[in-house]
C-alpha cells in the first residue's frame, strides 16, 4: 500500500483517484492534487435531496454546490472523467439516524439505487495559491489535517437541515492577512474569503487548541487565526436531521476532481465524438 502522503503529493488528480480506488492512499487530501478543485461530499436517499439542496441554496458560503449526481447513479461525470463517489473517496464517514455508526473505504455495499450524491467545494482548492505566495500552511507541512470547529453562527434551516456552521482555521503571520483574504476571495466555488479572523470567541470557539474535526494546528504570537466556512457544516447539520442512512467524507479526506480550480462554472462537459455526423434534411 502507497498510503504516502509525500509520494501522492506530485500526482495528477486522476492519478489520485486512481490509487485511492485501488486502496493505495486512505489519508488526508491536503495538497494534493494540484491545481485542481476539491470537494465534500454528501450521499443520502432521494427523498431527502430536494431539502439538501434547498440548504445548500441557502447557505452557499459553508455549502458551495459543485456537483449533484443522477438519482442511483455513482458516476460524477459532471466533475471528471471516471469518478466513482462509491471509491474515490479516501474515507467516508456512515451516519445511521444522525449518529455516526462507521468509517469505511468503500461504500460498494451500500449504495442503493435511490441515492443521490453531493459534492461541495472544499479551501483545500485554494492552498496551492496560497503556497504560491509564500504563505506557509501548517497542516501541510506536518501532514496533518486541517482543526475545524463548529462555530456560534447559524445556518439558514431547509426541511430538517440546520445547525451550526462549521469553520476551518489556518494560523497566518499577521502581516499577510490581507494577502490571504484577497487570495482566497479568488475561489468563491471553495467558500471564497474567511468568515472572521481574530479573537476565535467572538464566533463560539474557546479552544483553538481542541478542534472538533481534525488536528490542532498551533498559533504562535505573531500569527492570527483566520477561520473559512467549511464543507463539514452539512455533517453537523445531518446529525440534527437524524436521517436513517446518510453518507459523508471523513472530515479532510475529499474527492479530488478534474474541474480545474479557478473554473468559474464546475461543470465538464461529456466528451463529444471528434466528427460528429449531421443529419441531414
Amino acid at each position: 500500500m502507497q498510503d504516502n502522503f509525500s509520494d501522492s503529493f506530485p500526482l495528477a488528480a486522476e492519478d489520485v483517484r486512481q490509487l485511492i480506488r485501488a486502496g493505495g492512499y486512505t489519508s488526508h487530501t491536503a495538497g494534493l492534487g494540484k491545481g485542481k478543485l476539491q470537494a465534500n461530499i454528501a450521499i443520502m436517499p432521494e427523498r431527502h435531496a430536494l431539502d439538501f439542496m434547498r440548504f445548500c441554496q441557502r447557505n452557499p458560503k459553508p455549502c458551495p454546490l459543485v456537483g449533484v449526481s443522477d438519482t442511483g447513479n455513482p458516476q460524477m461525470f459532471t466533475l471528471g472523467q471516471d469518478i466513482d463517489i462509491r471509491t474515490d473517496v479516501p474515507a467516508y464517514y456512515v451516519y445511521r439516524n444522525g449518529v455516526l455508526s462507521e468509517t469505511v473505504t468503500d461504500l460498494t455495499h451500500l449504495w442503493r439505487s435511490d441515492m443521490v450524491a453531493f459534492a461541495l467545494g472544499c479551501s483545500f482548492t485554494f492552498e496551492h495559491a496560497l503556497q504560491a505566495a509564500g504563505i506557509p500552511l501548517w497542516h501541510i507541512d506536518k501532514d496533518k489535517t486541517v482543526p475545524m470547529f463548529r462555530s456560534n453562527i447559524e445556518t439558514v434551516p431547509a426541511g430538517p437541515f440546520r445547525g451550526p456552521m462549521v469553520v476551518s482555521m489556518r494560523a497566518v503571520n499577521k502581516d499577510r492577512i490581507d494577502d490571504v483574504v484577497e487570495i482566497s476571495r479568488r475561489f468563491p466555488l471553495a467558500h471564497g474569503g474567511p468568515v472572521h479572523w481574530g479573537d476565535p470567541a467572538d464566533i463560539g470557539i474557546r479552544d483553538v487548541a481542541r478542534p472538533d474535526w481534525g488536528d490542532a494546528s498551533p498559533v504562535d504570537d505573531n500569527q492570527t487565526a483566520v477561520f473559512w466556512a467549511c464543507g463539514v457544516t452539512p455533517q453537523a447539520a445531518i446529525e440534527q436531521a437524524g436521517l436513517p442512512i446518510c453518507i459523508t467524507h471523513k472530515p479532510g479526506y475529499m474527492l479530488v476532481t478534474d474541474v480545474d480550480d479557478s473554473a468559474e462554472i464546475p461543470v465538464l462537459a461529456p466528451e463529444q465524438p471528434r466528427n460528429p455526423t449531421r443529419r441531414m434534411t
